[in-house]
């Protein structure tokens, strides 16, 4: 169809193709510097996790798991990894994991001060509010086509795109845990001569701990299911895997890597949820009275 109503058609994809087109020529090598510091993370971790023999693996994680959650989840958490090995995804498991924690060390030093900065600065959200909303809102393949565009496919664009999808969620978390932080305990830390470093170190962030773990361990839900979808750019791991089944019409690969995707979630999930038993630390106390202070004088 060549007009609408008598009017000529809008060329607005030939436009945006224009300038993507331009864009991408002048800001390309920019993209791709950005990826190196991902990529040697990436290869760093798993290259790491594959060094190490797999029965060690799967006793330092139990181990990791049982000081954490009991004895309990520590087999869980070994007969998963056992699991992984035993239908012959080891690698592809190591590389899931790999990404998901890429994924969420880039998210942290992303996401956590940029939520300081905007609890810090209120203005400032009204601006970021509406961005977050887009892009948590936009479908997770969108994220594929900048991509693409901007570093190419692999593994590492994979890395890049679950970043992008999985760290909007911790900005937020990380805002709502600050700017929630009650008056009474901010009072009192001005009361006593804080600074407001002082203040956002010693008072609000560790009253914020709980919600901005909540925002990480949503970040780690995020990773897995976005490196399962940055497999139709050839990021490798478990994705790939459920992807090649998918698209051999193999049911049995397709049900084996998602098996062990949904495994990895949930072992992931747990470890994230729960801290360890640790005595207080005597430096940390001066700030804890501060905020019983106004609480016994009532």
């Amino acid at each position: 169809m060549d007009d609408f109503l008598g009017l000529p058609m809008l060329p607005l994809d030939v436009w945006i193709q224009d300038w993507v087109d331009a864009f991408v020529g002048a800001w390309r090598p920019f993209f791709q510097m950005l990826r190196l510091p991902i990529e040697q993370l990436l290869t760093g971790i798993n290259q790491g996790l594959l060094a190490v023999p797999p029965l060690l693996l799967i006793a330092v994680l139990a181990a990791l798991a049982a000081w954490r959650r009991g004895a309990a989840f520590a087999a869980f958490i070994g007969l998963t990894l056992f699991l992984m090995g035993w239908v012959g995804l080891w690698r592809e498991s190591m590389t899931s994991i790999s990404i998901v924690a890429t994924t969420v060390t880039f998210a942290a030093l992303i996401g956590v001060p940029i939520g300081i900065l905007l609890a810090e600065y209120r203005p400032a959200w009204r601006i970021a509010k509406p961005v977050l909303d887009v892009m948590q809102t936009t479908p997770s393949f969108v994220y594929l086509v900048p991509v693409v565009m901007l570093f190419g496919i692999g593994t590492v664009p994979g890395a890049i795109a679950t970043i992008m999808f999985a760290t909007p969620p911790l900005i937020k978390l990380t805002y709502l845990g600050l700017v929630q932080v009650s008056p009474e305990s901010s009072e009192a830390g001005n009361a006593f001569g804080a600074t407001r470093l002082q203040l956002l170190v010693h008072v609000k962030l560790p009253l914020a701990l709980d919600t901005i773990r909540a925002g990480i361990n949503q970040t780690i839900m995020l990773a897995i299911v976005m490196s399962s979808i940055a497999a139709m750019i050839g990021a490798e791991g478990l994705g790939l895997t459920v992807l090649r089944g998918i698209a051999r019409l193999d049911v049995g690969m397709a049900a084996t890597g998602g098996l062990c995707l949904v495994l990895l979630a949930l072992a992931t999930d747990g470890l994230a949820q729960s801290a360890p038993r640790r005595r207080a630390r005597p430096w940390a106390g001066l700030y804890a009275r501060l905020q019983r202070q106004p609480v016994a004088a009532a």
